[in-house]
């Protein structure tokens, strides 16, 4: 089975997609913007880099997945839409 392959996503692109999704800056980091949502009783947090070049592959795909944002490509997508 082939995967589709994520659009490519600067690190300013994302974390203007997670403001409409509610997420909230709480910081600046060392490597980028610290972002955070109480989703579920749950703090989540996650670090978006502050750069114009797009994320690598895997970078963007650990940000997406459960551990951090939780959002998944439908998510995304749906952000998009937004």
């Amino acid at each position: 089975m082939k995967y589709a392959k994520l659009p490519a996503f600067s690190g300013i692109e994302l974390n203007k997609l997670l403001l409409k999704d509610n997420w909230t800056e709480h910081g600046y980091r060392k490597h980028g913007i610290s972002k955070k949502k109480c989703i579920n009783n749950r703090t989540r947090v996650t670090i978006i880099p502050n750069d114009s070049n797009p994320l690598p592959d895997g970078t963007l795909s650990a940000i997406l997945g459960p551990k951090q944002t939780g959002l998944g490509k439908k998510g995304l997508s749906k952000l998009l839409n937004k």
